[in-house]
């Protein structure tokens, strides 16, 4: 009678690496899965017939599917990925110029005409206006 050693179960180490091993798997599959997807619908060289043939071929035949689309669109898939990547970049960067440029530190002009309201006012010291404007014109 022979005993069957199963080195996944036999060593339980071992047998959680194996896990973790077909989960990783599983999810990266998920991922390919749901990039191809998005970027049928995101291709506007594809007409509507040519989406529709594509998104039922990956449905219908999912592993055949995706591996045919990443084999004869792959390139494409990766240049429109990068597109994508530049346009959100520019737009967040166009963001961020608008929302610092709108908080920008007031002019030396902005400034000495602020110190002069605040010397008609009476708040401030002829000296102390003498001394601030030094310090905004330096």
């Amino acid at each position: 009678m022979a005993v069957h050693t199963y080195l996944a179960y036999d060593y339980p180490l071992l047998s959680a690496f194996w896990t973790m091993l077909w989960f990783f798997l599983w999810v990266m599959w998920f991922i390919l899965l749901f990039k191809v997807i998005l970027d049928i619908f995101r291709d506007d060289s594809l007409g509507g017939w040519g989406k529709a043939g594509w998104l039922a071929f990956v449905i219908l035949l999912p592993f055949l599917g995706v591996f045919v689309y990443v084999i004869a669109r792959g390139k494409g898939m990766g240049n429109r990925e990068i597109a994508d990547a530049r346009a959100r970049k520019q737009e967040f960067d166009s963001y961020i110029r608008q929302t610092a440029g709108a908080q920008s530190p007031p002019s030396s002009v902005d400034q000495l005409a602020r110190l002069s309201e605040i010397r008609a006012k009476g708040d401030i010291t002829e000296e102390e206006f003498q001394r601030a404007k030094a310090k905004v014109l330096s």
